[in-house]
């Protein structure tokens, strides 16, 4: 084997140290430096009037302060400074030129920089095939490497390599590839030139390795990047733009994480925001996903999730504002005031789920706003009336344009709080179509053992709708599905009496009207006589909608007269009420002048109040027909059929000619243009056509209410307080009613029992006993 000796000087050299962070040098390498710290300005200055020779050596990896020895290598390179300018700040640049190899043989001194006596390293090379193929190897592959490695040269010279001198061609390749320190440092040390040979083509190997997957990644990258570049470029700058403007998105992210990290949320409501916010950060702000993530974040920091007002649980307190709000309505402030003492007791306890049912205008939607004053909680009123999405309950899922959550989480948004009184007014009149059913969703909305877990569609996130204080309301209960009326406690608000609508309109009516017209009560006033005029004759209903309006009427009138100086005050009172309004518009059904054989007074209920009916009946001779006239409806037509079969039955006892039955009997009550249904009429119907046959008329001012079997027996029947009070208003005096109606007289005024004789029956036989003149 033949060896040829590179460097032969051996001896010892004394040279200041240079330390070099992150760079290994490699001889005949011209290599810029850049020196800022102040011992090393001190060497290069030392230096900088001789011979301007100095050691290169490269510090060791993760080395964070170069202080002595241990933080250097021992090999690295004899350096001449070629080229030297200092700058205004005290910094130094340099070209320093690499000669040759060397290592630290004794250390000098390590202040103010490091000195040390070095001896030059000799190269061994080997001439043979091995150290030829290892050398068109290294050529091949750098020229590969130079034409993929983005940090080369695109135009780098390969030809100029000094193929002929494998030493300084190891050092060329090295010191321009990006590999590791530890490897650049371990060819520096090599003293055997074949060795470093091997070494470099296999770090090339692995570096053509790494840049082949790389620009394959790229590649892929970039076909991707083309088919999106012209939105990439305007997106970037549109980031510009902002950026100059002062509107980042970044801002937004981080307003949006400070808003979630301020706000008091349910776990699974705060990691379903956040994984929004996350998901967002990778949205393009242009896209339509974007808003919409944004959107959702919104709406779940808007629901008041922990929020709530402080309930006022004064029962007295209470009471007085649901009295200075309604008048009467007993039975729904007592549930009210029950629900507040029983809230101080026991705070953690459910809300109760009420449904009001009673005629258009007694005050339903009015009294849950009341309720809502009394307990200091937020009022949020949602209409269901003509309501056949079901979506309006539950909300949208947000992969249909425009979603949002459904109205019961809208009306909790705008109530700020998780325990407003949230009406549901018109219950009854909700529908059901394609899009689903919306009583069905309400099942879980209005169930205290499910609503704590409420889920909307939009949200996907439970909401505890146990706090809130639900209340319904309807018209009539017979739409309401049963499941759903199970759910609710149904409380009634009957149609208001004569007397109830008196006291309404002066304690409430009057006053607001007055006020809505700019009126005070030394312009106008009402008396009881005006305002009864109003109410029997022109506002036939069960609320007071009408009389307010009625009222508000006559009001504008007295402030056209003022306002035009034709009077300075006006009372109004029957007579003026006549004058504003013009002839009544409801007649009122008196009874009979005079008791004829085959009349009977019925009593009859409305959803505007009680009614009397006249019930005649007369005979003639014919085919044994019924003949039934009044617009009656199946029921009634049915009651007059039972009657009849009962009379038939009961002919000898009742002492009545058997002969009655070869007849045609034409029963007829009154008021035909006015619809009439019901079982109520069964014994007033029964009562006439007995008084017909056996020729004997009722008594006087007597009325009588009940349903008849075939049998003779008299059922209850319902509406007894609207009855009696009609009955009162049309001078009835003497009312027969079934027996099993002597529990509704509790509800009967006072006044109205003193001046009324009431008889409970129990059959047929002592109705007419009773009722027979």
């Amino acid at each position: 084997m033949q060896k040829e000796h590179i460097a032969t000087k051996k001896t010892m050299e004394q040279l200041p140290i240079l330390p070099l962070v992150d760079n290994v040098p490699f001889p005949s390498i011209i290599m810029p430096l850049s020196i800022q710290d102040e011992n090393h300005i001190k060497l290069i200055d030392s230096i900088a009037g001789g011979e301007k020779i100095l050691a290169l050596i490269a510090a060791k990896k993760d080395s964070e302060e170069i202080t002595d020895f241990n933080h250097i290598y021992e090999v690295g390179v004899k350096g001449s400074i070629l080229k030297l300018l200092r700058f205004p700040d005290g910094t130094l640049r340099m070209l320093v030129k690499c000669l040759s190899r060397i290592r630290l043989a004794n250390r000098i001194e390590s202040e103010p920089y490091m000195v040390g006596e070095f001896v030059e390293i000799q190269d061994y090379r080997v001439k043979n095939d091995e150290e030829t193929a290892l050398i068109r190897a290294v050529i091949s592959q750098f020229t590969d490497v130079a034409k993929m490695a983005p940090y080369l040269p695109d135009e780098l010279p390969t030809e100029s390599l000094p193929k002929e001198d494998p030493a300084r061609l190891v050092d060329a390749i090295t010191a321009a590839i990006n590999i590791d320190l530890e490897k650049k440092q371990s060819l520096l040390e090599e003293p055997y030139v074949t060795e470093r040979l091997r070494k470099l083509e296999s770090y090339l190997s692995k570096e053509l390795s790494v840049l082949r997957i790389t620009n394959e990644i790229q590649s892929k990258a970039t076909k991707n990047i083309e088919k999106g570049q012209k939105e990439y470029l305007l997106r970037e700058q549109i980031k510009a733009i902002k950026k100059e403007l002062g509107e980042e998105d970044g801002k937004e992210i981080e307003e949006l994480q400070d808003k979630i990290d301020a706000k008091e949320l349910p776990e699974e409501a705060r990691k379903a925001a956040e994984h929004e916010l996350e998901r967002l950060q990778h949205i393009n702000p242009a896209s339509a996903e974007y808003s919409v993530s944004l959107t959702y974040i919104d709406w779940i920091l808007k629901i008041p999730w922990m929020e709530s007002t402080q309930d006022s649980l004064d029962v007295n307190a209470a009471k007085e504002i649901l009295d200075e709000d309604h008048y009467d309505l007993d039975k729904v402030k007592q549930r009210i005031l029950e629900f507040i003492a029983v809230k101080k007791l026991k705070p953690d306890s459910k809300s109760p789920i009420l449904l009001f049912v009673g005629p258009p205008g007694v005050g339903k939607t009015s009294l849950g706003r009341s309720i809502a004053r009394a307990m200091n909680r937020e009022f949020f009123r949602m209409s269901l009336g003509g309501m056949r999405d079901e979506a309006e309950i539950r909300g949208h899922r947000r992969t249909y344009i425009g979603a949002l959550p459904g109205r019961i989480v809208q009306g909790m948004s705008r109530c700020g709080s998780n325990n407003p009184v949230f009406m549901l007014d018109e219950v009854d009149k909700i529908g059901k179509d394609f899009r689903g059913d919306p009583s069905s969703a309400l099942l879980e909305v209005l169930d205290p053992e499910q609503n704590d877990t409420f889920t909307d569609h939009y949200l996907e996130v439970p909401l505890d709708l146990s706090r809130v204080m639900f209340i319904a309301t309807a018209n009539y209960i017979d739409p309401i599905p049963r499941v759903l009326l199970d759910r609710m406690e149904m409380i009634k608000l009957p149609g208001y009496t004569r007397k109830e609508k008196l006291g309404i309109a002066k304690n409430y009516l009057v006053e607001k009207q007055q006020e809505a017209h700019g009126l005070s009560p030394s312009t106008i006033t009402f008396d009881d006589e005006g305002l009864l005029s109003i109410i029997d004759d022109y506002t036939r209903e069960a609320g007071v909608r009408n009389l307010d309006r009625t009222i508000a009427s006559i009001c504008r009138k007295v402030a056209k007269e003022i306002a035009a100086k034709e009077r300075d005050s006006a009372r109004i009172t029957r007579k003026r009420v006549r004058d504003y309004l013009g002839p009544q518009f409801y007649l009122r059904e008196p009874l009979p002048a005079k008791m004829l054989p085959g009349i009977s007074v019925g009593l009859a209920w409305t959803p505007v109040g009680g009614e009397i009916l006249v019930v005649e009946a007369s005979a003639m001779p014919g085919n044994k027909t019924l003949t039934l006239t009044g617009h009656l409806g199946d029921v009634m037509k049915e009651s007059a059929q039972t009657a009849l079969s009962w009379i038939r039955t009961k002919a000898e006892e009742l002492n009545i000619d058997k002969d009655f039955n070869k007849l045609d009997i034409h029963l007829h009550v009154p008021a035909g243009a006015i619809p009439k249904d019901g079982p109520s009429a069964g014994i007033a119907m029964a009562s006439a056509l007995v008084s017909l046959f056996t020729g004997t008329p009722l008594k006087k001012a007597t009325g009588m209410t009940g349903e008849i079997t075939l049998r003779g027996e008299v059922l209850p029947i319902g509406g007894i307080k609207e009855k009696t009070l009609a009955a009162y208003q049309a001078g009835v005096r003497r009312i027969i009613l079934p027996e099993e109606n002597q529990k509704d007289m509790e509800e009967i005024p006072e006044e109205i029992k003193e001046e009324i004789e009431f008889i409970f029956v129990e059959n047929m036989n002592q109705v007419i006993e009773n009722a027979l003149d």
